[in-house]
């Protein structure tokens, strides 16, 4: 059992350190997009709502700490996001990256006529977002069985119709190319719709591939984490 103990130490002590590491990395890269952006105004909208989550994050720390692997979801979302805040969402210029590579667009290969990295970030936000909100709830409301797995889907669908509420009301107060930009729907009317079924669908992978998980390994590793944060 001493032994066990010892590993476990270990095993969490190596996983702070990716975190730090991967929070230095991310600050790095932050910082060095930050310095010229393709639209400064639309940036920093961008980023209104990340240094929120920053500081929810940081007042919330002593009450409730997220495991190694939700932070580093986290830390990848926002990685994600910083790009498109960077470019703006709608000129992340993958198909140039895309095209360097391998001599063709991206778009080509799908058939796609729009700029589909705003999907993608939407997409994301469930699929790496989701098991992060799982484990908030496993420790405050101390769910289980199969409402461990819908409440999370189910706020990843509220919170990203709320964040399309959001990008409405932006638009509409600041008009003009700063509303667009940060609104980001390149003329598809059914774009907020799109946004939230992607995100809703990122959340059901991300619940299926943790039930599964957790069948296989016959044990539930997120409450296994919220319970012994309780003796901390």
């Amino acid at each position: 059992m001493h032994d066990a103990n010892i590993h476990l130490l270990s095993q969490q002590r190596l996983g702070r350190k990716t975190v730090y590491g991967a929070a230095a990395a991310y600050l790095i890269f932050w910082a060095a997009l930050a310095i010229h952006p393709s639209d400064r105004a639309a940036w920093l909208l961008e980023n209104m709502l990340v240094l929120a989550l920053a500081a929810a994050l940081w007042l919330i720390r002593k009450q409730f700490r997220f495991s190694n692997i939700s932070l580093l979801l986290i830390l990848l979302f926002l990685t994600l996001h910083m790009i498109g805040s960077h470019y703006t969402y709608s000129d992340v210029p993958y198909n140039q990256w895309w095209e360097a590579l391998t001599g063709h667009t991206l778009n080509s290969v799908f058939g796609w006529e729009r700029n589909h990295y705003d999907r993608l970030v939407h997409f994301s936000y469930g699929l790496l977002l989701a098991y992060p909100i799982r484990e908030f709830f496993l420790r405050i409301v101390e769910v289980r069985g199969f409402w461990a797995y819908f409440l999370p889907l189910d706020v990843t669908l509220s919170t990203s119709a709320l964040y399309e509420l959001i990008e409405w009301g932006a638009a509409m107060m600041f008009g003009g190319d700063l509303g667009m930009h940060y609104l980001g729907t390149q003329g598809d009317i059914w774009d907020a719709h799109k946004d939230m079924g992607l995100a809703a669908l990122g959340a059901l992978i991300a619940m299926l591939i943790t039930a599964a998980l957790n069948v296989r390994m016959k044990r539930d590793l997120a409450w296994e984490w919220s319970q012994g944060m309780k003796h901390h």
